[in-house]
């Protein structure tokens, strides 16, 4: 059995791990360096993941998808972030974040519109609900969609757009009344690039991955038509509702993406443990390198398991909201701590490049930000508890 392999581990999750690991080894791992120098978008691997069906893992074969389960997809968003987050950030943003809405709320019509489209990778999904004034407190949501004849009339601005300007949907909110009790009502819709008033705000240079496409998203005077309204009419003002439940998913992702990075780190942490000498041994024999090398082996271990527990809880229809929040903060957390040890352990090679766990570093901080700071993921999960205890 596979020293990566668990119990009760199918065999198309075995599949999967190997393909996508041989991918990244093979065609990813040789450009992660100079994609991050570049902050280049690699269009073309993206294109290569969609001929290996890695864009439409979870989306059922019938919806252009690969017809398998949430476990496969973390496994594969994981074997990619082990070499370079970047792109592991710009598949889960395309998978869970801006395709899954439109599968699992659509209408049939839009599921068909559009769906098969962006899971057999013939485009890229994008997902757009922080702005200015709403990041954490998504109530304060300021974009705006009124009913205009028989569409609507879209204007606001969106921050921090995975994907960017390369993707060809969009899935966004807008505030599109007040609710009873005063509160705003949000609704989702669905925009395609190149829909007139559609405009982007220039790439944002950031810390860490730093080749996925960030940008500003400005919606000027955009019309759309009725049939954009994610879910039908009878979806309006279910907006803040679906994107909470996405969020729930996308904490899955970011969990995988840590623990891809927290492994990464710890993959060229030991060889180099037991290649450099000090005072006549292997440093990894010595006791404060051996003692950081084992805690980002336990750190790697019980995040993959709690990341892994959280998505066949989506998978066998449990509740899984509280699991994903607890598995996005544990591992996202775990992810500092193994990249920042690598560092450590390298020494001046490790604040160096050329070994790669400075990059891994700063893809990790990222995940303690997005889909939820740390902060609000403790928020939910007490949350959580105190409706278990009837509080």
């Amino acid at each position: 059995m596979n020293v990566d392999d668990f119990p009760w581990m199918e065999e198309h999750h075995r599949m999967i791990r190997e393909a996508v690991r041989g991918f990244a080894a093979g065609e990813v791992a040789p450009r992660a360096v100079a994609l991050d120098a570049s902050c280049e978008f690699p269009l073309d691997l993206f294109g290569k993941m969609a001929e290996l069906g890695f864009l439409g893992i979870p989306i059922p074969e019938e919806l252009g998808g690969a017809g398998m389960d949430t476990l496969a997809y973390v496994i594969a968003v994981e074997e990619l972030a082990r070499v370079d987050g970047s792109l592991a950030l710009g598949l889960a943003a395309h998978t869970s974040l801006g395709t899954y809405p439109i599968y699992a709320f659509g209408t049939e019509e839009q599921r068909r519109r559009w769906v098969p489209r962006l899971a057999s990778g013939k485009g890229i999904a994008a997902f757009a609900l922080t702005e200015p004034d709403a990041g954490s407190d998504a109530q304060g949501t300021r974009t705006t969609a009124v009913q205009d004849g028989d569409g609507w009339l879209v204007n606001g601005t969106k921050f921090y757009c995975t994907n960017g300007t390369h993707a060809s949907t969009i899935v966004f909110t807008a505030v599109t009344g007040t609710a009873p009790g005063g509160k705003k009502e949000i609704s989702a819709f669905v925009v395609e690039k190149g829909t007139p008033g559609l405009k982007y705000g220039a790439k944002e240079v950031k810390l860490g991955m730093r080749s996925s496409d960030t940008r500003v998203l400005h919606f000027e005077d955009m019309r759309l038509p009725a049939g954009n309204l994610l879910g039908g009419p009878e979806s309006r003002g279910a907006g803040f509702k679906k994107f909470m439940l996405t969020l729930d998913g996308g904490r899955i992702s970011v969990g995988a993406i840590s623990v891809g990075l927290a492994q990464g780190a710890l993959d060229r942490a030991v060889p180099y443990s037991r290649q450099r000498e000090a005072f006549g041994q292997a440093i990894g024999d010595l006791g404060g390198i051996s003692a950081r090398l084992a805690d980002m082996a336990v750190d790697v271990h019980a995040a993959r398991l709690m990341v892994y527990d959280a998505a066949l809880r989506k998978d066998r229809g449990l509740p899984f909201a509280k699991q994903a929040s607890m598995a996005k903060l544990f591992a996202s957390e775990a992810g500092m701590r193994a990249t920042d040890s690598a560092i450590q352990v390298l020494g001046g090679y490790g604040f160096t490049r050329e070994y790669e766990v400075e990059r891994m570093y700063r893809d990790a901080k990222l995940c303690e930000i997005g889909e939820g700071t740390s902060e609000i993921q403790r928020l939910v999960i007490a949350r959580s508890l105190s409706k278990e205890f009837g509080s």
